[in-house]
């Protein structure tokens, strides 16, 4: 799918990124490398409803396309329509040629949905055809984020961190999953290997704030539980 190095791009080349496509994109609605690549950037700078709306016109163009099906999946997802998105990365699937990127797409959709035994099902095969991608890694640590286990989603996030192709997500990832260990200045450390230094400190600051309001949550709950 042609994604050019969007996962490499920081937050202004990813902006100048989304004009150029946009520009060409309506001068050629219908071209499909530019609309994939243009949805793709429209996801990654936080504009799905776009992203699915050119996906959504692609997908009419080229109904039975297996690139565009996984495209549109993957914006209905960001949207999320989690159950179009999965009947549109299934239709997009090869049984007999598993495609490890939209095996791990799958996944990430049902440990949203809660499924998180058969998403974690999916990120072992996906890694049976792709052993050692950073992207799969790291879903398989975010999907123990999710389950509260943060100790195993550090084992498999610093995997991810080590593994070929890691790229700056994956490495934001693992800043998160230390700083929910409460280890603010190892994250901020991690994370200012990707942001400034501001945005790293600032990042780390609301984690903080939020943990601080959660714990806050948690004692005034324990102290309404009535005495035994």
């Amino acid at each position: 799918m042609p994604t050019g190095n969007y996962d490499q791009m920081n937050e202004q080349q990813l902006m100048q990124a989304s004009t150029s496509l946009g520009s060409r994109y309506q001068k050629n609605p219908k071209d499909k490398a530019t609309a994939v690549s243009y949805a793709t950037v429209l996801r990654m700078t936080n504009r799905s409803d776009q992203a699915l709306a050119v996906m959504r016109s692609l997908a009419i163009a080229y109904p039975k396309d297996r690139e565009v099906l996984a495209a549109y999946g993957k914006a209905l997802a960001s949207s999320g329509e989690f159950e179009a998105a999965l009947d549109s990365l299934r239709r997009a699937q090869t049984p007999e040629y598993p495609d490890w990127r939209l095996l791990s797409a799958e996944g990430a959709i049902l440990d949203q949905l809660g499924k998180t035994g058969e998403a974690r099902d999916l990120y072992r095969k996906a890694l049976q055809v792709k052993p050692d991608e950073a992207s799969i890694l790291s879903n398989m640590g975010m999907s123990y984020v999710l389950s509260g286990d943060l100790n195993t989603a550090e084992s498999y996030m610093r995997k991810a961190v080590s593994a070929p192709g890691s790229d700056s997500r994956v490495r934001q990832n693992l800043a998160l999953v230390v700083g929910l260990q409460g280890r603010f200045d190892e994250a901020e450390k991690i994370a200012s290997q990707e942001l400034s230094a501001q945005q790293a400190r600032t990042n780390i600051q609301y984690l903080r704030s939020m943990l601080s309001q959660q714990n806050s949550w948690n004692m005034l709950k324990d102290k309404k539980k009535p005495k035994s």
